[in-house]
């Protein structure tokens, strides 16, 4: 069975893409990145479930993609941590108890988040260029994004999925990252909550974040951790070597499922 919809999760309205056609087999929730949404996950969800025969789901965060807009582009510091609630109110509606989380950048992060407070909900973690502190090269990147914005066509295509939305959440990111009280954000303190077999994909030459991300990530977990770091690729892998990705979380979810 597979829904397309809005959902009203603790009062936000959010756009789900839910692939429930395999039954008694683990779900794929994909947690997209600060500016992505489901649509820009492109293949890789439909390919994933035919190569794993696991169920799927995908949702655009409040604000993004086909969901309800931001009430403001003001975010509290922890706003990540937020985010892991509004999944786990997420999963509890859909009656998902042991998911597999994929996410990307920010997403990644959640899923980090989501299986630390949220154990009992999650079976594997694949964190695609997560953060767990802010950086300096962090911080370029965000700046460089933000020129681009400027003088670039950026907004123009951002518009082609996210709408009238998207000074609101480029908003949102670049000036959360960027403020002075962000520089202290920093989530290791949960790692250690994580018993969930983790899977950290990293591309080498990633803009935003350096592979101290990955090594600090996978020495702190309680669980089984791994990673792939992919020599001449960026921040995003899924897209820039599509297949590798691919075939290295089929790997890794087979290992368990």
């Amino acid at each position: 069975m597979i829904e397309n919809k809005i959902v009203n999760i603790s009062e936000q309205h959010l756009y789900i893409e839910y692939n429930n056609t395999f039954e008694n087999r683990p779900t794929i929730v994909f947690l997209h990145d600060s500016l992505g949404s489901v649509q820009l996950w492109r293949d890789l969800p439909a390919k994933l479930a035919e190569t794993t025969q696991c169920n799927t789901l995908a949702y655009d965060r409040l604000g993004y993609g086909k969901s309800y807009p931001m009430p403001t582009h003001e975010r509290p510091v922890n706003y990540m941590e937020l985010e892991a609630d509004i999944l786990n109110d997420l999963l509890t509606e859909l009656n998902i108890s042991k998911a597999i989380l994929f996410g990307h950048s920010d997403g990644g992060t959640i899923a980090l988040i989501t299986a630390a407070k949220y154990p009992e909900r999650v079976n594997t973690v694949i964190c695609e260029a997560g953060h767990i502190f802010v950086e300096e090269v962090t911080l370029k990147g965000v700046y460089d994004a933000w020129e681009a914005y400027k003088t670039t066509n950026l907004p123009e295509r951002l518009q082609k999925y996210h709408g009238d939305k998207v000074e609101t959440l480029f908003r949102a990111w670049t000036e959360t990252w960027t403020r002075d009280d962000y520089r202290s954000w920093n989530i290791e303190y949960l790692l250690k909550n994580i018993t969930s077999p983790l899977l950290f994909i990293q591309g080498e030459a990633d803009e935003y974040g350096t592979l101290d991300q990955v090594e600090k990530t996978i020495t702190q977990v309680s669980g089984d951790a791994e990673k792939y770091i992919i020599s001449g690729v960026g921040h995003t892998p899924h897209k820039e070597v599509p297949e590798l990705v691919l075939e290295k979380v089929t790997e890794f979810i087979g290992k368990y499922f």
